[in-house]
């Protein structure tokens, strides 16, 4: 089953934040993600900030999983996105 990509506002204003070369990059790999996204992604302890995170290289990006859609909260490095 394919996921749908949803991003929230201000997981889209994150991304735009991000250099090119990053964006590309994490946009290459949630492409890659949404056959099996729960995979490759990582339950977190914290429900406050979401329920999972995929990580790729040294960015973070939190996310819920709703039936047939992974709903991107937040996107960041990995010593700022969990404050």
């Amino acid at each position: 089953m394919r996921f749908k990509l949803v991003y929230t506002k201000k997981a889209a204003d994150d991304l735009k934040k991000l250099d090119i070369l990053t964006r590309k990059r994490i946009g290459k790999k949630l492409l890659s993600y949404i056959k099996n996204p729960l995979k490759h992604a990582i339950k977190l302890t914290d429900k406050k900030i979401g329920e999972y995170r995929f990580r790729i290289g040294d960015h973070r990006v939190i996310f819920d999983r709703e039936r047939n859609k992974i709903v991107i909260l937040r996107i960041g490095h990995r010593k700022d996105i969990y404050k």
